[in-house]
């Protein structure tokens, strides 16, 4: 049996798309096919056949991307919960950017219904005034924010100790990339296909226009942690800040690592990861999940172990459901 005190669900973000999530689950568990429809219907859109079939190639798109995976990531947790007869209780929730607002859906600050509708609208702004690139580079947040402001360019992202991404303006995180493999010549740097530069300045416009949304959503208060992207601490559990947290979190670095020490803080022994899925093969049971590595590497680096336990398809969902 695992180790079931303790735990955090984790949640990932975009990157972690393909056509086909969830069409194992939709004809296999009834509780999955409701959530998938339930979104159809909050959406007026066919998610369902997008998240499937895409056969005009939208999951890519950032405002199909976001609610897309959103569900997917609630259809994984339903099923867990129902083969695990909803007897594990999590000690915290922390989604890696879009998966922040899964987090607090499952964690009752949010509904699902009205997080949809704000992932929906977020994911059509991001799109609509995104501007600029994404670099993944292999390289501590202060090296790499030290090379990206020589190029006026951003930290977006801080994953690892030794792996941080940065955002700019598409020629000036060309140049970049050309000044690290200059300085690194044994290092590479990954662009990231995104709409835009998220999680910089150049993502203000989107915000601002989002804000309007947030203002308008209602956020409940709640017992259950979730760890907030942007100061790598708690939502405060009456609710209050929430929408101002995730106001800052489209234009400011997401801190994944400052979540994960925050989670060794609070004595998590357990994480399972909820929907997404990445590599080259089609089939949903041969996806592999997407923040396993940064979790596995995070914690060596803490000096920590951690239970981990994927839960992004039928086949993991099952296999990890009997491991409690």
């Amino acid at each position: 049996m695992a180790v079931t005190d303790k735990v955090m669900y984790v949640f990932p973000g975009q990157g972690s798309q393909y056509p086909g999530m969830g069409e194992d689950l939709y004809h296999s568990f009834e509780t999955a096919k409701e959530i998938f429809e339930e979104a159809n219907d909050i959406l007026n859109y066919d998610l369902v056949r997008i998240a499937f079939k895409d056969p005009d190639h939208q999951i890519g798109l950032t405002r199909y991307t976001q609610p897309v995976l959103l569900t997917h990531q609630m259809a994984c947790l339903s099923v867990f919960q129902e083969l695990t007869n909803s007897e594990i209780t999590p000690v915290l929730s922390a989604g890696h950017s879009l998966g922040e607002y899964t987090a607090l859906i499952v964690a009752g600050f949010l509904s699902f219904e009205d997080g949809l509708k704000l992932v929906s609208e977020r994911g059509e702004l991001m799109g609509q005034y995104g501007q600029g690139s994404l670099l993944a580079m292999p390289l501590t947040k202060d090296d790499a924010q030290l090379i990206a402001e020589k190029h006026r360019c951003q930290v977006a992202t801080i994953n690892l100790p030794q792996q941080t991404v940065v955002g700019g303006k598409d020629s000036d995180i060309e140049k970049l990339e050309a000044a690290f493999a200059e300085l690194y010549p044994r290092k590479k740097a990954v662009k990231l296909d995104t709409e835009g530069a998220f999680h910089t300045d150049l993502m203000q416009t989107a915000a601002l226009a989002f804000k309007d949304n947030l203002d308008q959503a209602s956020f409940a208060p709640s017992t259950m942690g979730v760890v907030s992207n942007y100061t790598a601490e708690l939502h405060p559990g009456d609710g209050s800040a929430t929408k101002n947290l995730l106001f800052q979190q489209l234009f400011k670095p997401v801190n994944w690592l400052g979540c994960l020490k925050t989670s060794v803080s609070f004595g998590i022994k357990t994480i399972i990861e909820f929907g997404g899925g990445i590599g080259k093969a089609p089939e949903p049971e041969n996806k592999r999940p997407n923040l396993e590595s940064i979790i596995k590497k995070s914690f060596r680096a803490f000096d920590c172990t951690i239970n981990y336990y994927p839960a992004i398809n039928l086949k993991t969902i099952e296999e990890s459901a009997r491991s409690f």
